[in-house]
């Protein structure tokens, strides 16, 4: 097969930013995908519905082509009634959970999960979409084990405590995680990565560390990588497309920060159809990248239509913003799909 056309997919799982950065990255998820679900964690996060509809306007002043799907950070001080005004909005599609310090702007996340639990019970009544960042924060844990950790000593308690709240566990990055959503109920579902089924812990640290492979939850082992893959490719609705793409400049990633976050946006749709095809599974893109996600957020399919095209596309080595430089995943390497621009 040397063509496929598809439902216009939708990325479940987006960084953008603001300022500056913000117009590039929009205008290559715009190309590829037609709606995307917006992460909150900005340095001033998005933690109200105020907030989160001026970040809409935003991003749509940006670009009219892609319809961003918002979400709210789940902080300590997020108030019950809160929740009505979300349920009320049209703009927002879930709240993103983040345990404080596990990630970038991950700050003023959450202290203690079992806190939570009033909230997610009024999340589960008026069935909005809970968004978790599956990792311990706990520093006594290994980088490699805090999905692990997560999942056995919060997240299979949370299921059991609110079997109809929708869960999103997202970036899975581990066989743990794939076999905990999928002997999960329908109300449990998980977004996937390109890095995650492309890149395992020697990718990042053999021959010296590789900081534009960085990203958290932090690669793992090939064992894991290869279980990611297979629910991707499986044809199982509780797993969908989610990039989380992240961009940081380059002075950024080659810093002693090292700013976790990988930036897939503008190839984003091509590596998801070369691993497809490498593994047969090219049956399957169409329903991974375009229909279990909207299915699973109760939205409809896109009506618009894209073409990718079994040709030979060389990745630009950086992307220049405002005199510096954004560094793609896989700069300089040749995909062996593009995007059609008829």
């Amino acid at each position: 097969m040397n063509e496929i056309r598809m439902v216009k997919p939708d990325d479940m799982h987006l960084h953008v930013r603001d300022g500056a950065i913000m117009a590039t990255v929009i205008a290559d998820t715009a190309k590829q995908f037609a709606r995307a679900i917006i992460m909150p964690n900005l340095s001033k996060p998005i933690v109200n519905v105020v907030r989160a509809e001026a970040y809409y306007k935003d991003i749509k002043t940006a670009t009219s082509e892609l319809e961003p799907l918002m979400t709210l950070y789940f902080t300590n001080q997020l108030d019950i009634n809160e929740l009505e005004r979300v349920k009320e909005s049209q703009y927002i599609h879930g709240i993103k959970l983040y345990p404080a310090g596990v990630t970038t702007n991950s700050e003023s996340g959450i202290d203690s999960i079992n806190d939570c639990f009033p909230i997610f019970e009024m999340m589960e009544k008026k069935d909005i979409p809970l968004l978790i960042h599956g990792e311990v924060n706990d520093p006594s844990i290994d980088i490699f084990d805090r999905e692990k950790v997560f999942i056995d000593k919060h997240l299979t308690n949370i299921c059991a405590k609110f079997p109809s709240l929708r869960i999103v566990f997202e970036h899975i990055s581990t066989k743990d995680a794939v076999d905990f959503v999928s002997n999960a109920n329908q109300k449990v579902s998980a977004t996937i990565t390109p890095q995650h089924i492309l890149l395992n812990r020697n990718d990042l640290l053999v021959g010296g560390i590789k900081p534009h492979n960085y990203c958290l939850p932090i690669v793992k082992r090939s064992s894991h990588q290869k279980a990611v893959l297979n629910a991707a490719i499986s044809g199982n609705s509780k797993f969908f497309l989610g990039t989380d793409s992240a961009p940081h400049l380059r002075s950024q990633k080659e810093s002693s920060c090292g700013c976790a976050g990988i930036y897939s946006a503008r190839t984003a749709l091509e590596f998801y159809a070369q691993i497809f095809d490498e593994c047969n599974a090219l049956d399957k893109l169409e329903n991974f990248a375009s229909k279990f996600g909207a299915d699973f957020y109760g939205l409809p399919q896109n009506k618009s239509y894209i073409t990718l095209i079994k040709k030979d596309y060389e990745i630009p080595g950086s992307i220049l913003i405002e005199n510096e430089e954004l560094i793609p995943f896989y700069a300089g390497e040749t995909l062996k799909w593009q995007l059609s621009s008829n």
